[in-house]
């Protein structure tokens, strides 16, 4: 008993751990989504519409990440919370598609096949991170990418309130649920080792993604 009671301390640590790397690398600090989502000025539909169409074009695809870990993942209670995680995005996924018709076309923008070289690979190195071989990666990066979608949220309802859709409410994941998750699947220290990484490339690829946005804005004198 007490050395299952020292192995929970254990698990709960890695899952505290890694929410905490989302909290701090994720993209709630961002510069350029704050500008996105509390900064009102000319250009900030502009933005928030080449925003949705990025967005849309890394995470509206499906299967996505979280459905090809799902199809790589053995039964069991990762496996059940990768299930109710994957109904779960698939209504964000469809709410982002529906928000690329509102938010009107992308807008013009100098560079655009850097930006779609950009995209490709941030798309394939998604892929790689939920195929990957190395219990606990893919896992790692599944829930780093719902802790870090409630900020991703934010830009969307914005989005959404500027174009008059109605924004639905939101059934992704709890704290609890990704801390549950994080539990069953940290199961030994290469597992954590693998989550660690998985949630930290998740992160890399999200921070890209809105540097690119800024730069985009940027290039139009959008900022």
């Amino acid at each position: 008993m007490a050395v299952n009671r020292a192995t929970d301390r254990q698990a709960l640590s890695v899952a505290e751990a890694h929410l905490a790397r989302v909290a701090h690398e994720g993209l709630a600090g961002h510069p350029h989504l704050a500008a996105l989502t509390t900064v009102t000025h000319v250009h900030t539909a502009r933005d928030l519409s080449d925003a949705v169409h990025l967005l849309c074009q890394l995470y509206g695809r499906h299967p996505g990440l979280i459905e090809i870990a799902l199809g790589n993942c053995p039964a069991g209670p990762v496996r059940d919370w990768l299930l109710a995680a994957s109904d779960s995005f698939e209504r964000e996924r469809l709410f982002l598609v529906r928000l690329t018709a509102a938010v009107g076309p992308v807008p013009s923008t100098p560079g655009a096949s850097d930006t779609e070289t950009t995209l490709l690979a941030q798309r394939h190195a998604l892929e790689t991170l939920a195929r990957s071989e190395r219990s606990g990666c893919a896992l790692g990066a599944a829930t780093a990418l719902i802790g870090d979608w409630r900020a991703i949220r934010g830009v969307l309802d914005c989005a959404a309130g500027r174009s008059n859709m109605e924004v639905p409410v939101s059934t992704m994941p709890d704290e609890e649920s990704l801390t549950s998750a994080i539990n069953h699947g940290a199961s030994g220290m290469a597992a954590e080792r693998a989550l660690g990484f998985g949630g930290e490339q998740l992160l890399l690829q999200n921070r890209g993604l809105f540097d690119l946005l800024e730069a985009r804005a940027s290039a139009r004198g959008d900022s």
